[in-house]
């Protein structure tokens, strides 16, 4: 039995919000991965068959790599489509905002929501929502925002409306954001709502295998490239760094996604429990961790990087050079092993050739 963890006022409220409109704007955070894109497009589904005018708005494109997820084609990308974006969300009713926290992680999106006198709906399931929504859905324990759509739908009386494509979305999510069912994953109804999806005739190896097993020429020779010459070890701490500057992603035509599951890997490497992934974005350093077992990233990327997550998963940004960021790699190794110098006992292949 799947447990209704939302309370009873908070489903009242969201159904007469509901009810009462028309008219609904959905929207994510920037560079949204498969849970922010399938908890959405499923939401934007279910309420397009309750009889909605229903959309979803991206801050910019999605990554080529989740381009199957149904309904991505029908996504109104405001780097794209500014006035169509500015549009649907003057339009809306009600904009429910998913797989955030704060405004400010949908970029200039945020810049036009806040002015608006429209109510806001949370459904999340990062550590600390802001006070900027008028219902809040938010449960940092939970896998994912998917889970939480489904859970919404199911105690709203919904998931008769949740077909194949609907059920499609929230696989995905589900998916990437366990790493294929690896973490955060360890509440046994996770794996009853994952059966009731399943239920929906999803093509599950098929989704399976084009969310996690699908890499274009480029990103496996850019992944090859990373762990071959990239990747050091600090077996002392259990750790591993990988850095990849704008020269190197550019040699390897990087597109959005292509390093997506690259964090994971060193920790398929015996004794080495936490990774950390640093990308130098346009602007700023993109920051990557995974853990095993009870190590936290959450609380380094909190930390340090101005950021968050859950315990195994998590990630955070730095404004600075590549340089600085791995040097601020290096203090938080400092800071929690404080006996063990990193600089003399980091291993990358070279060293451990000689």
């Amino acid at each position: 039995m799947i447990t209704p963890i939302i309370d009873d006022r908070t489903i009242k409220k969201l159904q007469a919000i509901i009810n009462g409109v028309q008219t609904i704007a959905i929207t994510c955070h920037k560079s949204p991965d498969g849970d922010a894109l399938g908890s959405s497009l499923a939401l934007c589904h279910v309420l397009r068959r309750l009889g909605k005018d229903a959309v979803v708005v991206t801050p910019d494109m999605a990554p080529r790599a989740l381009e199957f997820i149904p309904g991505i084609r029908d996504l109104i990308v405001f780097t794209k489509h500014e006035a169509r974006a500015r549009k649907a969300l003057n339009d809306a009713q009600v904009i429910f905002c998913l797989d955030f926290n704060s405004l400010h992680r949908i970029d200039r999106l945020g810049e036009i929501i806040i002015p608006l006198n429209t109510r806001r709906v949370l459904i999340d399931h990062h550590l600390d929502p802001e006070d900027a929504f008028d219902v809040m859905v938010s449960f940092p324990e939970a896998s994912s925002t998917c889970e939480l759509v489904f859970r919404v739908l199911m105690q709203m009386g919904l998931l008769r409306l949740m077909d194949r494509h609907a059920a499609s979305c929230l696989y995905v999510g589900l998916l990437t954001d366990t790493g294929g069912f690896a973490y955060s994953c360890d509440n046994p109804e996770f794996f009853e709502i994952l059966a009731s999806i399943m239920r929906r005739r999803i093509d599950r190896v098929n989704l399976y295998n084009k969310a996690l097993n699908t890499f274009s020429a480029d990103s496996l020779r850019l992944q090859g490239y990373a762990i071959s010459e990239k990747m050091q070890l600090f077996p002392e701490q259990g750790a591993s760094l990988i850095t990849l500057d704008k020269a190197e992603l550019e040699r390897f035509n990087y597109n959005r996604g292509d390093t997506e599951t690259l964090v994971n890997k060193p920790l398929a490497i015996p004794g080495i429990y936490w990774s950390v992934f640093l990308r130098e974005d346009a602007d700023r350093i993109k920051v990557s961790c995974r853990s095993q077992g009870d190590f936290s990233v959450s609380d380094i990327c909190a930390r340090y990087f101005n950021g968050g997550g859950h315990e195994n998963a998590a990630g955070g940004e730095f404004f600075g050079t590549i340089d600085e960021a791995v040097e601020l790699f290096h203090q938080v190794l400092a800071d929690l092993f404080p006996t063990v110098n990193p600089h003399e006992q980091s291993t990358n292949k070279d060293n451990e050739e000689k």
